[in-house]
């Protein structure tokens, strides 16, 4: 997550608040506040149990910011960089910038936040536990702030992702099956699961069904939000999955196509222009033989640095890359190779090379998408493919680099 506004940095890491924080911490300082106000208004006074509310809960935002944190240095520790920590409506996200290499680090990273969070429970409630007078503000605001973060602890272990016990289950699969993919799946069925129940139990509350059964009140509406924020990230984690190992089983040969030509490499410039740029049928590449070899690739562009009255002496070996000079790729490859070579090299296609080292097919991002569509039986039309095609660009969302990157990691643990 990246949303917000940027407000600092902590240990060299941006800090964001969303600006859904700012409700959050009006509609935590009301209600602490409202309750503060009835429960001890005679001793503290008006002031003093508003003033607690909203203390309660900027350290519970503070709480929260250490929470991400703990996973945050866990991992700047394995060498991973962390883009940012954000805080926002449902409560705080570290955004690490890839996994962890091994489920044991993965363990480490997931389990480091509940740590710290069972860490405050227990500095709070020692501070409220020291401090004098029962009904003190300040007993009771750092007793209140130890039961949230025993709360946080408790509900950020239950097994579901995208939570961090979802994590910690995810790294106990991928050590178990030796597949951090089974891992994810595991953990996403987990988290939609758990999700649906915290939806259904927290309307029932909101609805009076739950005491009506007799079942115990969790959290009304604020615990349904909560689960479908959960059943919404674990989808999320589903979907990516999904792609990730669509892209796993991709080769270059099952997404390159024949939409080059091949030329005559003896051809003057003059004949080239003619027959082919001019026509009306041109070709996004062509390609260079003589005698049987190829070449090389024929450098358009380069076409219009000679002289025009050189084209009719001039052949196409004058304006030919070589293909050792030309980014290629074998039939073999994987396609997460290529789509990473066509955005390191900013490329709008690559050449694919047969065992022979001949010209097999070529591929751009267009047929990146509708090889991944076929792999996954989703219908793509003709009309997506051309417009990705002549844009050089994936539609809009659909960051298959950055995908194509986190599937590599899948691929080499």
């Amino acid at each position: 997550m990246q949303s917000g506004w940027r407000v600092g940095s902590l240990f060299g890491i941006p800090l964001r608040i969303d600006p859904s924080w700012f409700f959050v911490v009006a509609l935590v300082t009301l209600s602490a506040g409202a309750e503060f106000q009835a429960n001890y208004a005679q001793e503290w006074g008006a002031q003093t149990a508003w003033g607690m509310g909203l203390a309660t809960a900027l350290l519970l935002f503070l709480s929260v910011l250490l929470h991400e944190l703990g996973h945050s240095l866990v991992a700047k520790l394995q060498g991973i960089q962390v883009q940012s920590i954000t805080l926002f409506f449902f409560g705080g996200i570290a955004a690490i910038e890839q996994e962890p290499k091994t489920p044991g680090k993965a363990f480490q990273v997931a389990i480091a936040g509940p740590a710290v969070s069972f860490s405050l429970f227990l500095i709070f409630g020692l501070i409220g536990f020291l401090t004098p007078g029962v009904d003190a503000p300040l007993r009771v605001l750092f007793t209140r702030l130890a039961g949230i973060n025993l709360v946080l602890t408790l509900f950020n272990l239950i097994p579901g992702l995208p939570l961090d016990g979802g994590q910690v289950l995810k790294s106990i699969v991928w050590k178990a099956t030796g597949s951090q993919i089974q891992g994810i799946r595991w953990a996403a069925s987990s988290g939609r699961m758990l999700g649906f129940i915290a939806i259904a139990w927290g309307l029932a509350d909101t609805f009076g069904v739950s005491s009506a059964l007799g079942l115990p009140y969790i959290g009304g509406l604020w615990i349904a939000l909560i689960g479908w924020f959960v059943v919404q990230n674990a989808a999320t984690y589903s979907r990516l999955t999904d792609l990730q190992e669509a892209l796993l089983k991709i080769k270059s040969e099952d997404a390159m196509t024949r939409e080059f030509r091949v030329v005559d490499a003896n051809m003057t410039l003059r004949r080239f222009a003619d027959d082919h740029l001019l026509s009306g049928t041109r070709a996004p590449v062509y390609y260079a033989a003589s005698n049987g070899r190829y070449r090389g690739m024929v450098d358009v562009d380069g076409l219009q640095l000679i002289e025009r009255s050189e084209w009719e002496t001039k052949t196409l070996s004058s304006i030919l890359k070589s293909l050792s000079d030309v980014p290629t790729v074998q039939e073999s490859t994987p396609i997460v190779e290529v789509i990473q070579l066509l955005d390191d090299k900013n490329l709008s296609q690559i050449t694919v090379l047969s065992p022979a080292e001949a010209v097999a097919g070529v591929i751009d991002r267009g047929d990146i998408v509708r090889a991944l569509g076929q792999k996954m039986n989703l219908r793509i039309s003709d009309t997506i493919i051309k417009q990705i095609k002549e844009d050089g660009t994936y539609p809009p969302g659909l960051k298959l680099g950055t995908i194509a990157q986190s599937a590599a990691e899948l691929r080499a643990k």
